[in-house]
C-alpha cells in the first residue's frame, strides 16, 4: 500500500549553517543545490531532486534538513530503506524537526517493520492537523495494525478515516477490504468458539442467502429455530429466502405460499415486525385478497410510520377495493417520504381518476411521466457508458 504524497517538513530551501561550515563550504553552492532540489521536488522529478540533495548532504553532512529532505524524496521514489536511513540521521541531528518522525514510521510500515513503526504512527495520527498527512498516516497505521494482527484497532482507524474523508476512494477501498476481512475473521472465531451455536447457523444462513444459495440458507435458518424456536426475525429471513426462490422460478406459487406461512409465523412471534407485515400484505395483494392485504399494510405503517413501500401498498390496495378517497392519505404520505418514486404518482393518478378529479389526475400523471423520462435518460446514459467506446484524441 505505497502512498505517494507531498509532506511539508517545515524545511526552507535556504539553509542556515554554522560558521565552521561556512568557512569550508560556499553558501552559494548550498543555496544553489537547495533551490535545484526544491524545484525538482515540486515538479515531481525525484531523481533530479535526489541528486541535488545528495550533493548538498555531501557538502554539509551535519545539516539535518538535507537528510530529512532526502528521506522524503526516497520515500516518494519507493526507496524505503534509504528513506529510513536518511530520516533517522535527520532526527539524530535535530530531534525537533516536525513530521520527520511520522515519515520515518510510514517508511518502516512500507518495509513491513510494523512493531518499529507503530509508536510513531499512533502519535502522528493523533496529533496531525494537515489533512494530507493525517490521511496518509492513518492509512499506514491501519496497515500496521493489520500486519500486527490487531484487527479491532485497524477497524477503529478505518472508521475514523471514513468519517474524516467520506468521499475519498482510496480510503473507502481499504476500509471495505478491512471490514470484509474483519467480518470473515469474526465468523472464523465464532466457529471456533461455538461451532454448534445458533449464532453460527444464523451467520451461515445470511452468508448463503447473500450468495443466492437459497435452499442451503433455509436449512441453516431452520437449524437456528431447532435451537430456539421463538427466535425473532428467523421466520422472516426464511420467508425472504423463499420469496427469492419463487422469483428465480418465475413467481413459483408453492414458494410464495411457503413464504407467506413464514411471514405469518413471524408476526405471531413479533407483531411489530413491519417488514414481515409488508411482505405478507404484498403476497395477499397480488393474490387479490385485498381485505387481508389492507390489514397487514396498516399493521406495517402502524409500527413503522415512515415505511414508504407499505404506505404505497396500502394506498394501492384501497384503490383496488374501490376506496379511492381513503387511498389519498397513504399515497400522499408515500410521496412525502419519497417524491422521486414515480409509481406513487401513478397510483395517486389512479385514485384521482376514480374520484373524478381530472385536474389532479393530470398533475399526478404529468409528474409520473417526468420522473419516468428522467429515469429512462439515466438508464440510457449508463447503458451508453457501458456499451460504447468513448471518444479520444487521435494518436499521430
Amino acid at each position: 500500500m505505497f502512498i505517494k504524497f507531498v509532506i511539508l517538513l517545515s524545511l526552507s530551501p535556504i539553509f542556515f549553517i554554522s560558521n565552521a561550515q561556512a568557512q569550508q563550504v560556499s553558501s552559494a553552492q548550498l543555496q544553489r543545490y537547495s533551490q535545484e532540489g526544491e524545484k525538482a521536488l515540486a515538479a515531481g522529478r525525484y531523481d533530479e531532486a535526489a541528486q541535488a540533495y545528495e550533493k548538498l548532504r555531501g557538502l554539509a553532512p551535519t545539516l539535518a534538513e538535507a537528510h530529512s529532505r532526502l528521506g522524503l524524496i526516497y520515500f516518494q521514489q519507493g526507496k524505503f530503506e534509504l528513506a529510513v536511513t536518511a530520516l533517522r540521521q535527520a532526527i539524530k541531528l535535530k530531534s525537533t524537526m516536525p513530521n520527520t518522525d511520522v515519515l520515518l514510521g510510514m517508511a518502516l510500515s512500507e518495509l513491513g517493520r510494523y512493531q518499529e513503526a507503530l509508536p510513531t504512527l499512533e502519535k502522528g495520527f493523533k496529533r496531525a492537523t494537515d489533512p494530507a498527512l493525517k490521511r496518509a498516516n492513518g492509512l499506514q497505521l491501519q496497515r500496521t495494525y493489520t500486519g500486527l494482527g490487531q484487527d479491532d484497532k485497524a477497524v477503529e482507524v478505518a472508521l475514523e478515516l471514513t468519517r474524516l474523508y467520506p468521499k475519498d476512494p482510496e480510503v473507502l477501498y481499504h476500509a471495505s477490504r478491512l471490514f470484509a476481512n474483519y467480518a470473515y475473521l469474526s465468523i472464523v472465531k465464532l466457529g471456533a468458539a461455538a461451532p454448534d451455536s445458533l449464532w453460527l447457523h444464523l451467520a451461515d444462513g445470511e452468508a448463503k442467502e447473500s450468495q443466492g444459495r437459497i435452499d442451503d440458507a433455509v436449512r441453516e435458518y431452520k437449524k437456528v429455530l431447532s435451537l430456539q424456536a421463538n427466535r425473532p426475525g428467523v421466520h422472516y429471513r426464511i420467508g425472504r429466502a423463499l420469496l427469492a426462490r419463487g422469483q428465480q422460478a418465475g413467481e413459483d406459487n408453492a414458494s410464495l405460499a411457503e413464504a407467506l406461512k413464514e411471514f405469518e409465523l413471524e408476526l405471531q412471534l413479533d407483531p411489530t415486525n413491519a417488514n414481515a407485515a409488508y411482505e405478507a400484505g404484498e403476497i395477499h395483494r397480488k393474490s387479490a385478497r385485498f381485505d387481508r392485504a389492507r390489514e397487514l399494510f396498516s399493521q406495517a405503517v402502524k409500527y413503522y410510520p415512515d415505511f414508504t413501500e407499505a404506505h404505497l401498498g396500502l394506498g394501492r390496495t384501497l384503490v383496488s377495493l374501490g376506496r379511492a378517497e381513503e387511498a389519498l392519505a397513504p399515497l400522499r404520505k408515500a410521496i412525502s417520504l419519497d417524491a422521486a418514486n414515480e409509481f406513487s404518482w401513478f397510483q395517486l393518478a389512479q385514485a384521482q381518476r376514480l374520484l373524478g378529479n381530472q385536474g389532479e389526475q393530470q398533475k399526478a400523471l404529468a409528474e409520473y411521466q417526468r420522473l419516468r423520462e428522467l429515469k429512462t435518460q439515466a438508464e440510457n446514459k449508463t447503458l451508453l457508458r457501458q456499451e460504447v467506446t468513448k471518444q479520444a484524441p487521435d494518436v499521430k
